[in-house]
C-alpha cells in the first residue's frame, strides 16, 4: 500500500469500545465520515445500536455489537463476529472506561475492582484476544487521560487504571513494534461528554473541549505512514485546568 493511502480510512475496519455514547460516539462518527467501517460495541446495546444507525443514516458503515469488555466470552464472539462481517479487523480503540468518585475511605471494594476491571484489564483482555484477528499493520490505541500523569483528590482508582493503562501502552508498544503491530496512548483532556457532565453538573463548560476534537486526533494517529508510530499524544482544551 502506498504511504498516501494511509492519510485516510477508507476501507479499515475498526473496533471502538464504550462506543455508545460521549467521545466512544464521537470516535465512531468521525471515523465512519472518514471512511472506516466501524464496530461500535458497547455493554448497552441500544446506545450502541443508536449509533450504529445514525451512522448508516449518514451512507456509512457501521454495525453495533454488545459488549461487557470485562467479559473474555463475550470479548472472542464479538471479534469473530466483526471479522465474519467485515472480513478483517484493521484497528481497535479501547475506549471504555468509568469511575467512581469518592475518598478512599468510602471506596467499596467491589467498585475499585469493578474501575480496575473497565478502565485497565479491559484493554488489556481486547488486545490480547484482538491480535489474532488484526491485520498486518495493524493499531490499537487505548484513551487514557490527564488522570495518567498527575493526581486529584476522590479519584484514587481512576487514577490508578488511567497511569496503569499508560504504562501497558507503552509495553506494548515496545512489544508489538517489532511485529509490525502500532499501539498509542491518546490522553485526552476534559470534554463535554456524559462522563464529566452527570457527576460534575457545575462544571465551566467553557473549560472543556468537545470530544470530536479528541475523535480527530484519533484520525490523524490511525492515518500516519507505516514507517512511523505515535507512542503517546496529549489532546487538552485551550483553557484545561488539570493540565499545567
Amino acid at each position: 500500500m502506498d504511504v498516501d493511502d494511509y492519510e485516510h480510512l477508507s476501507g479499515r475496519v475498526v473496533l471502538v469500545t464504550g462506543g455508545g455514547r460521549g467521545l466512544g460516539a464521537a470516535i465512531c462518527e468521525t471515523l465512519a465520515r472518514e471512511g472506516a467501517q466501524v464496530a461500535v460495541a458497547d455493554i448497552n446495546k441500544a446506545a450502541a445500536q443508536k449509533v450504529a444507525d445514525e451512522i448508516i443514516f449518514c451512507g456509512h458503515t457501521a454495525q453495533a455489537y454488545a459488549m461487557d469488555v470485562n467479559d473474555e466470552r463475550a470479548i472472542s464472539k464479538v471479534l469473530d463476529s466483526i471479522v465474519n462481517r467485515f472480513g478483517h479487523l484493521d484497528a481497535i480503540v479501547n475506549n471504555a472506561g468509568i469511575d467512581v468518585t469518592v475518598g478512599i475511605r468510602q471506596m467499596e471494594t467491589a467498585d475499585w475492582h469493578r474501575v480496575i476491571a473497565t478502565n485497565l484489564t479491559g484493554p488489556f483482555l481486547v488486545a490480547k484476544h484482538g491480535l489474532s484477528h488484526l491485520c498486518a499493520g495493524g493499531h490499537v490505541i487505548n484513551i487514557a487521560s490527564t488522570a495518567a500523569r498527575r493526581a486529584w483528590p476522590n479519584a484514587s482508582a481512576y487514577h490508578a487504571s488511567k497511569w496503569g493503562l499508560l504504562g501497558l501502552t507503552h509495553a506494548l508498544h515496545a512489544e508489538l513494534r517489532e511485529e509490525g503491530i502500532k499501539v498509542s496512548a491518546v490522553i485526552a483532556g476534559g470534554m463535554r461528554t456524559p462522563f464529566l457532565l452527570e457527576r460534575f453538573p457545575d462544571l465551566d463548560v467553557q473549560l472543556l473541549q468537545d470530544p470530536k476534537n479528541v475523535a480527530r486526533a484519533i484520525k490523524f494517529v490511525l492515518t500516519q505512514p507505516p514507517e512511523t508510530v505515535i507512542p503517546e499524544i496529549m489532546v487538552l482544551p485551550m483553557k484545561e485546568t488539570s493540565w499545567p
